[in-house]
């Protein structure tokens, strides 16, 4: 796994995200799949990131601080873990006013969009190809923050 420090060019904000590789950071930002979390903008790109460089391993016990960026200040873990309790907090107080729909969200989505359905407050399930199909049709739909266990999987 890798951490890059990302930054949208419609906001100028700067957020990090994790990938498997930079190569999947790559093929995701190709495919628009990575989104703003502020903002929302599909266009995202590296942010200039200090390399973490490790001590040497015949100089045990000397602790090399993180080099940061300047005028980026580091949340505490205390705030990190707050603002994380906050999202989650408020996305399980909108998932109420939210159908479930599964494996249909794409289709029920695009239904919807294309004016064969109501309009709903939906959410559910769609592969990384149907999401960038909605969005290359201009089909709004953001990924949750929080992961969520889907109805049929809760005990």
């Amino acid at each position: 796994m890798i951490v890059f420090d990302l930054c949208c060019a419609a906001g100028d904000h700067r957020f990090e995200a994790w990938f498997a590789s930079s190569e999947s950071f790559s093929d995701q930002q190709a495919r628009g799949l990575i989104n703003c979390p502020v903002c929302g903008d599909d266009d995202v790109k590296k942010a200039v990131m200090a390399p973490r460089v490790g001590t040497k391993s015949n100089r045990q016990g000397a602790v090399q601080p993180p080099i940061k960026p300047v005028g980026s200040p580091e949340p505490s873990p205390d705030l990190v873990r707050k603002l994380f309790a906050d999202i989650a907090a408020k996305q399980a107080e909108m998932l109420p006013q939210s159908r479930w729909v599964g494996r249909d969200f794409a289709d029920a989505a695009r239904a919807m969009h294309e004016g064969r359905a109501a309009e709903d407050l939906i959410h559910g399930q769609a592969s990384p190809e149907e999401a960038q199909s909605l969005h290359d049709d201009g089909i709004a739909a953001m990924p949750l923050l929080v992961p969520i266990v889907p109805p049929e999987a809760a005990n």
